[in-house]
């Protein structure tokens, strides 16, 4: 017989709530494989829909299928130029090849080296504002080519 019946109520209510703040929490971000599948949707409307439409769908509609959670569309060319950005659209006709995170990390001149040599792949980590938080995490992206000479890319953030 437990002596301490309140004490194990108590306890597992306590471990009850901690384990479902950390579904919570892990279900408020995207996964890896929810940011590949939305890459190959994006490049998908890239293909059919012409690349200025899809960039624009990636940028101006937030709550759509290129957008959920932390995960976001985001476009560049081979140059650098942004094309697209679902989480921040003031980013877009900038080139940003030589942007480079906290610990000097040119993040983009990164992925579109890598998807110029293989097409596709995962990038990462590297440091960037997550839209969500507003804090600077570690992120991946994963990413694919695009029309031509771009790629097309959706991250995800790093659980801490």
């Amino acid at each position: 017989m437990n002596k301490f019946p309140l004490l194990t109520v108590a306890s597992g209510t306590l471990l009850l709530a901690a384990l479902s703040c950390n579904c919570l929490a892990a279900s408020e971000r995207g996964s890896e494989a929810e940011a590949q599948e939305m890459v190959k949707k994006a490049v998908a409307l890239v293909k059919s829909a012409g690349p200025e439409k899809a960039y624009k769908v990636f940028t101006e509609h937030p709550d759509g299928a290129f957008k959920d959670r932390d995960l976001y569309v985001f476009a560049y060319d081979f140059e650098g130029n942004c094309l697209a950005q679902g989480a921040n659209p003031k980013m877009i006709g900038k080139n940003l090849i030589a942007i480079k995170d906290g610990d000097g990390n040119a993040f983009i001149k990164g992925m579109i080296d890598m998807v110029k040599a293989n097409s596709k792949g995962t990038y990462g980590p590297y440091k960037f504002t997550n839209p969500n938080s507003q804090g600077y995490e570690l992120k991946k992206s994963y990413c694919e080519r695009g029309a031509g000479d771009t790629m097309v890319c959706v991250g995800t953030y790093f659980v801490k």
